[in-house]
């Protein structure tokens, strides 16, 4: 890429404008997206240059290069063109692009945008903006086929080549009567099947569609249950009113995915992207919890202060502590990144509470104890053939290692009933709250054995 933008950057430089034009040409959209975002971070004092460049571009590959761009681009691009090129790409933009570009833009640039959009392009994005942000709605395209019941293939086929150039997909049509979904059929059916035959005759009457207030991330996953292309969304009449395609399940599966990443860090979601977050921005989002976990660390601090006494008798305790912890927090890790993954699949439920805690109590039994075998036997070779000592740390293994992967098992669960993301439940908390029960059980299990 970076050798493509030299390429272009001298080209422009030339003045030749004709070699230009013919390696855009042969570039996918994505890729001009990307060349673009290298020049307006890596040279943006050159902005007379990044606007020639778009201008250069094929008409037919300017809008979706647009529609591939971030935020920072697409204002930078809405303040330089002019009125009329603004409504050129405004109208080969499909509407849920105009849509998500809208939610991420300042109202004066908003403004702008619908001035130059057409009555019926500004009531199609009115009506998707008034669903709620993270529901099917707010992510659906109006830009579908509709075939009639009564109609023929070859009318079928007719209308799809008159209209189908402006729908985002054509693949799946969709059969309905006084707006409501009745039927579903796709360009392979309408193929196969014999030019006089009725689409009522071939159309697929078992239907699977979604509510417009259905949740994005629900409507995402049946993408990849039911390996659809496109699924219809509508409303409580059952009429439809849109469809969600698989590039925008795709990417609200990428945003959830991110999101949750970043939870599981401990980080306070983001939706840009690492480098177009500001320094304050970074610290915000990771300080407070990092403070939080700080603070609950005086808890284990306390603790131990509470067994001195114990420590100066035995310090072989001390130096045991960590594997005790650092054991009890990997498996607590482990667990809960299982547990959260599940969640987010739709393999677990909370009604399967019971059912898991009893599989990660069998699972911590046999991992425990293989664990505090090895654990036993390298404290009896490495510290004095103590053998109290070597008891202690098995039976803490064992607890800790029990106690750990329940816990790490039971929180996400818990968080998923209570309306909280499972996400928040993962390896900086579970390590936090397991480090310091692991400490107690430790200590308790030491002053039992050796009756200090």
């Amino acid at each position: 890429m970076t050798e493509l933008l030299n390429d272009v950057h001298s080209l422009l430089k030339e003045k030749n404008f004709f070699k230009v034009k013919n390696i855009l040409k042969a570039e996918n959209p994505a890729d001009l997206a990307a060349l673009f975002e290298e020049l307006f971070y890596n040279n943006f004092d050159e902005q007379k240059e990044f606007m020639m460049l778009f201008r250069l571009l094929p008409k037919d590959s300017a809008a979706e290069t647009f529609a591939y761009m971030n935020t920072d681009m697409r204002r930078h691009l809405i303040d330089m063109f002019t009125d009329k090129e603004l409504r050129e790409i405004l109208d080969e933009l499909y509407i849920d692009d105009t849509v998500d570009m809208i939610e991420e833009l300042p109202a004066n640039v908003v403004a702008r945008i619908l001035k130059n959009s057409t009555t019926g392009e500004r009531k199609a994005i009115n009506e998707i903006l008034h669903y709620p942000r993270d529901s099917a709605g707010s992510i659906m395209t109006i830009e579908y086929v509709s075939l009639h019941k009564d109609m023929t293939v070859s009318e079928a086929f007719e209308k799809i080549r008159k209209v189908g150039v402006n729908k985002e997909t054509i693949y799946t049509c969709y059969v309905t009567e006084n707006r409501r979904l009745i039927g579903i059929v796709t360009v392979k059916d309408l193929f196969m099947a014999d030019e006089d035959a009725k689409i009522f005759d071939i159309m697929e009457t078992n239907i699977i569609s979604v509510d417009t207030h259905e949740d994005k991330e629900i409507v995402a996953n049946m993408f990849a249950k039911y390996d659809f292309l496109a699924l219809p969304v509508v409303d409580r009449d059952n009429r439809l009113v849109g469809i969600v395609t698989f590039d925008d399940a795709m990417e609200v599966i990428e945003e959830e995915n991110t999101e949750d990443v970043t939870k599981m860090a401990a980080i306070a979601p983001n939706e840009e992207s690492y480098f177009r977050t500001g320094i304050f921005k970074h610290v915000g989002s990771r300080v407070i919890w990092l403070l939080i976990f700080m603070i609950s660390a005086f808890i284990t601090q306390r603790q131990l202060t509470h067994y001195e006494d114990m420590l100066v008798v035995v310090p072989t305790l001390v130096a045991l502590m960590p594997m005790i912890t650092d054991t009890g927090g990997n498996c607590g890790s482990q667990s809960s990144t299982m547990i959260i993954r599940g969640l987010a699949l739709g393999e677990i439920r909370f009604s399967d509470f019971f059912k898991l805690v009893f599989k990660e109590f069998r699972i911590a039994i046999m991992v425990s104890a293989v664990l505090a075998v090895v654990a036993g036997v390298v404290t009896y070779l490495l510290y004095g053939h103590d053998i109290l000592v070597s008891t202690v740390i098995m039976l803490a293994i064992i607890c800790t290692v029990i106690m750990a992967k329940l816990i790490g098992a039971a929180l996400p669960m818990l968080a998923k009933r209570i309306g909280l993301d499972p996400a928040l439940m993962a390896s900086p908390l579970i390590t936090t709250i397991v480090d310091c029960c692991s400490i107690f059980l430790y200590f308790t299990i030491a002053s039992y054995i050796l009756k200090i």
